[in-house]
């Protein structure tokens, strides 16, 4: 039997295998204190009253205009950074679930996971980044993230931001990486010297699953990729799809490619699964704060697992990310973000008067870039229509 039918074949764990390790949640949690008193909700957990507040948030709503991979093709069955989102937490929920972990905390981190990213995905970002580090900055969507549900969202009379609780607010913070006090003195109330909970370790995880899948997916929609490439160029998806084909023999290419897209995302979920209860049971762990003092991170895959998942990501970058029909789009938005983040800066008085505030507290290459980050695919366009307009005149 495979590697592959093994995994299928695994029964999922105990859902209260990892119970004691797990985020509780009760009354008595610090990760549940905000920092602006709140009133209790009897039907609802904090963290299902944090993922409604993100998913009513502006910003989230957002995402729905921004670019996955791709800006200017058109096609509506395009992953948009929403649908992405939706996708991370779908996995996410499901992960958490077999765990045994906090199911409402590992799902309110997903979907708050992406909430920092600029227009024009990672192209977006890099070009944010070189603009502000001319300025001495940095841009980083995950401290932006933060910024957004601390500052930027207003939705309540008493204060700004969405009060989120410490425990999201930390998982924002450190799902995908690690910072140090010395660098960020101001991130010093989220344990920069211990590990972030399980519910936010298996986050970076579930985007990599959701992401891999997606964009062979959208790499074939979109013609830029063919199956029987990938076929032989990506070992797991090339299992999987031989399972299906021996399971529907006879059935056509595109559907066969479906359902083994479907079978490659549950083997490294399965994967995720099995390596980080296997990761947990190993150390000893029987509380949170062991998985908090361990010196790394527990939720892993597998050696295998992460094998094959570097032989996908350097084969989405060589044949998807940096091919030429791409890197036009991605040069193009590296123009825009530049030009706009230029004008705004040699003109801050054209920017909108609601962040002229910001600009004394933070300013002016921050606030600008807060500005830009903030935006859609299609309002930055906007935006860069018509100071190239002002411009030439």
């Amino acid at each position: 039997m495979s590697h592959t039918e093994r995994t299928i074949a695994a029964h999922p764990i105990s859902p209260l295998s990892l119970q004691p390790c797990a985020v509780v949640g009760d009354a008595s949690d610090p990760l549940l204190s905000r920092v602006y008193p709140a009133p209790a909700r009897p039907s609802r957990t904090s963290f299902q009253r944090d993922r409604e507040r993100i998913v009513q948030s502006r910003a989230f709503r957002r995402l729905a205009g921004k670019t996955q991979v791709f800006t200017s093709r058109a096609s509506d069955h395009f992953r948009s950074r929403l649908t992405h989102t939706i996708e991370v937490a779908q996995i996410a929920r499901a992960a958490a679930a077999a765990l045994g972990l906090n199911e409402d905390l590992a799902e309110t981190l997903a979907l708050v996971h992406d909430i920092g990213h600029p227009p024009f995905g990672h192209a977006g970002e890099r070009a944010l980044d070189t603009c502000l580090q001319a300025h001495g900055r940095r841009f980083d969507h995950n401290l932006h993230a933060l910024r957004i549900v601390e500052h930027f969202e207003q939705r309540y009379a008493a204060h700004r931001g969405l009060n989120l609780t410490l425990g999201v607010r930390e998982g924002i913070v450190k799902h995908s990486r690690d910072y140090t006090a010395d660098q960020h003195p101001e991130l010093s109330p989220y344990f920069l010297d211990r590990r972030p909970p399980l519910e936010a370790q298996i986050i970076d995880l579930a985007d990599e699953i959701a992401y891999l899948t997606a964009d062979l997916d959208d790499g074939v929609e979109s013609g830029l990729l063919e199956i029987s490439h990938i076929r032989e160029h990506v070992d797991i998806l090339a299992r999987c799809y031989l399972i299906v084909e021996q399971q529907h023999p006879g059935v056509e290419e595109k559907y066969l490619f479906n359902e083994a897209l479907q079978l490659m995302q549950n083997v490294l979920t399965d994967d995720l699964i099995a390596t980080t209860r296997h990761n947990t049971h190993a150390i000893g762990a029987t509380c949170l704060e062991d998985i908090r003092n361990h010196p790394a991170r527990l939720a892993t895959f597998s050696p295998q697992a992460e094998a094959e998942r570097l032989q996908e990501k350097r084969y989405l970058y060589e044949t998807l990310y940096t091919c030429r029909d791409l890197e036009i789009e991605h040069d193009k938005a590296e123009e825009v973000v530049t030009a706009l983040f230029n004008y705004w800066i040699a003109e801050p008085e054209e920017l909108p008067p609601a962040y002229f505030e910001e600009m004394q507290t933070e300013g002016l290459a921050r606030t600008v870039a807060d500005y830009i980050a903030g935006m859609t695919d299609a309002f930055i366009l906007l935006q860069y229509a018509q100071i190239k307009r002002t411009v030439r005149r």
